[in-house]
Parts: C-alpha cells; sequence; structure tokens
C-alpha cells in the first residue's frame, strides 16, 4: 500500500521536466520580458519569438515526435506555459491555443495522412494554427452555430463566419466547426481543415480588446470555400463529440497561463513591497500586507496543483474532463484576484503603466472567459457531483 501511495502522490518534477522548466524560463527572461511593454503597447504579433519558441520545440512540445512534436508530457506543456506567462500573457496564449486548440484538434481526430502534412510544420511554427469555433450568435452553445459545410460531389462548400479567433490573421492552417446537417444539432456538426490560401478565406482586422493585446484576434469569414473531402477532420457528424475533447485540453492550458499571470503579480508584488517604503520601512513589513501575500502564494500552489493533476491525467490517458474544468476554474478566477491584489499593492502606481501589474489585469480577465466561462466550468463540475449520487 505504502509503494502504490508513493508512486501516486509524487509532487517531484522530473529531471526532463526540469530542463524544460529552466530552458523555458531562461529563454523568456532573455527574449520575451524585456520588451513585453513595448509590445503591449504597439499590439503587434511576435513573429520572430513565436518562430524561436518552435525552433526550441515548444509549438508542438507534446505532440507526437512522429509528426514532429516534442513527444514531452502534458505537466511539461503546463510547465513551459506558466513560464511564458509569468512575462507576457499573449504569448503564452499564442503558444497555448496553438499547441492544445488548431493542433491539437488534428493531434486528436486527424488521420495519419492528415497528420503527416500538417503537423510538421506546426509543430515546428513554420506555420500557425486557428481553431474556429466561436461565431457571432453561438458561443457557449455550439449548437448554435449557424457555419455550413455542404458536401457536392468530393468537396465540401464551407459558408459562415467566426468571431474572436486567435491567431485569425496571422494562422495558416484553420480548423473549422461547421453543420454538415443543421437539422441533427450536435451530431450534425463536423470539422475540417482549411487552409487561409484558399479562396474565399478572409480573415477580418485585429479586434480592439482590453488586454492579451499582441495575440492575435480576429474574425475570419468563409464563403464558397471549397473544401476537399479528404480534408474532413474525423468522422462526419463526430466534430462536437471531438470538439469537447480539445476544449478539455484547452482548459488545461487556461489553467496553466492563469497560474503564470498569478505568478507574476506576486512576484512584481514582492518586490514592490520590499523597495516601497512608507512611516520608515519597507510596507512589506506591515502585517496586513505580509496576509495579502500569503494568501496569493497559497492559492498559486493550490493552482498549481490542480492544473498539474489534470495535466498528469490527460498524458495518463485517463478521465480528467473535471479535473480540467476545477483547474481552469479555480486557476483563472485566482489570476483576476491575484492581479487586482497586484494593483491594490502597488497603490497609485499599479494604476499606471509604467508597472506589469496593470497589464497582468487586463489580461486576466480573459482567463474566465476563454475555453468556457467560469460559468460553463460550474455547470460542468455540478454535473459530475450529482452523477455521483446516482
Amino acid at each position: 500500500m505504502d509503494s502504490v501511495v508513493e508512486q501516486t502522490l509524487s509532487f517531484e518534477l522530473s529531471e526532463d521536466q526540469k530542463f524544460i522548466r529552466d530552458s523555458v524560463r531562461d529563454f523568456v527572461q532573455r527574449h520575451v520580458a524585456p520588451d513585453v511593454m513595448e509590445r503591449d503597447a504597439s499590439k503587434k504579433f511576435p513573429h520572430n519569438i513565436v518562430k524561436q519558441l518552435g525552433e526550441l520545440g515548444m509549438m508542438g512540445i507534446y505532440h507526437d515526435e512522429q509528426y514532429g512534436g516534442g513527444g514531452a508530457d502534458v505537466v511539461s506543456f503546463c510547465l513551459a506555459i506558466e513560464e511564458i506567462a509569468r512575462w507576457d500573457a499573449s504569448l503564452a496564449l499564442t503558444v497555448a491555443s496553438h499547441t492544445s486548440l488548431g493542433t491539437g484538434h488534428i493531434a486528436i481526430a486527424g488521420n495519419h495522412e492528415q497528420k503527416k502534412k500538417y503537423m510538421p510544420e506546426l509543430t515546428s511554427a513554420k506555420k500557425l494554427a486557428a481553431w474556429c469555433l466561436t461565431e457571432p450568435g453561438s458561443g457557449s452553445d455550439a449548437s448554435g452555430m449557424s457555419t455550413t459545410a455542404i458536401k457536392k460531389g468530393d468537396k465540401y462548400i464551407l459558408n459562415g463566419s467566426k468571431i474572436f479567433i486567435t491567431q485569425g490573421s496571422v494562422g495558416d492552417v484553420y480548423v473549422v466547426l461547421a453543420k454538415t446537417d443543421p437539422d441533427k444539432g450536435t451530431k450534425g456538426i463536423s470539422a475540417f481543415i482549411v487552409e487561409r490560401e484558399w479562396d474565399g478565406v478572409e480573415p477580418g482586422p485585429g479586434m480592439h480588446k482590453l488586454g492579451m493585446n499582441s495575440s492575435d484576434t480576429t474574425e475570419v469569414v468563409f464563403e464558397n470555400v471549397e473544401v476537399p473531402a479528404e480534408n474532413l477532420l474525423g468522422e462526419e457528424g463526430k466534430g462536437f463529440i471531438d470538439t469537447m475533447k480539445v476544449l478539455d485540453g484547452g482548459r488545461v492550458g487556461i489553467g496553466a497561463l492563469s497560474v503564470g499571470i498569478a505568478r507574476g503579480s506576486l512576484e512584481e508584488s514582492l518586490k514592490y513591497s520590499m523597495e516601497r517604503k512608507q512611516f520608515g520601512k519597507p510596507i512589506g513589513d506591515f502585517q496586513y500586507m505580509e496576509g495579502k501575500l500569503v494568501d496569493m502564494a497559497t492559492e498559486i500552489d493550490a493552482a498549481r496543483l490542480l492544473v498539474h493533476r489534470a495535466a498528469w491525467l490527460k498524458g495518463q490517458g485517463k478521465p480528467y474532463t473535471t479535473a480540467a474544468s476545477k483547474a481552469k476554474l479555480f486557476a483563472s478566477e485566482l489570476s483576476v484576484r491575484a492581479a487586482l491584489e497586484a494593483v491594490q499593492i502597488h497603490g497609485g502606481y499599479g494604476y499606471t503603466k509604467e508597472y506589469h501589474v496593470e497589464r497582468f489585469l487586463r489580461d486576466s480577465k480573459l482567463m474566465t472567459i476563454g475555453e468556457g466561462t467560469t460559468e460553463v466550468q460550474r455547470l460542468i463540475i455540478a454535473r459530475e457531483l450529482k452523477k455521483s449520487l446516482a
């Protein structure tokens, strides 16, 4: 019994995991942190940094080595996302969405030929992936989508528009969800691999957002796009089932991203509180301030443990839907709380763009919305709680 418990409850990172964490931390401190405020202000997508991350193997870190992936575990992916998000949540969102959503859907539902054709260039970041689910009229209710893909001969004719698409204008390969049988609700939804260069694919301009300024977010319109039948991703009518699997994985990544934002809030607050003096001593030496910092640190540890548990379950091929929702729910809410507290600790300076915490607050709010809102996570967790009574 003791050996089973020891094996299951080991909290020590492996040497490979430590190496990935430390390598990403070093890269971020040298190449990401110095210009992060400038990127936030200019709202320019960091093509060069993303390319470098691709060369380091970070854009396909846990995907199959057979298709150009890094072959690492999902916990390593979470460690990498946290390190990036500590300084630049926009960049972390790019990496997470590209890896978990766009490329992730192909990895989950694609056949060998599709993976062989698309994944090597995606995992190396020679091309970027975008995942197209949300529409102007449908968000959490995917069955309400209006985009259609009608089969004609050996092609599907794709029509519709998607919104809030990460990598929408810089992406090269889109995974698009559309109704192939509008009368069947979610059972009539299918997924397709669509290339940006095809006629009828029209990315819109960048959207004006509260935060995540250097992450690319646009509308994408599809007008009579001819999609070869071989680009049907998975089985016809099974796109919604695969989408739920993709979202589960995406929530793990959002959880790690949220931990990174919260950690940045804590570390910047700790540093500031020991530099800022009031009444003859650093404000960090006042008991009320120590309480704020301690609560932040404790909740960050709790959030990280929830994220790593969900990541481990995913990597082991075990059910992890509820674990992912719990991790995403707690970590995303924490990221907002921690950022708010960081601004408060910084006082008037926290409200200016001279300090990072103002950006952390703006970036954090998306964590409670993307990959399923806080309300949706509670619905999922509640559903599983009720099942336990059956």
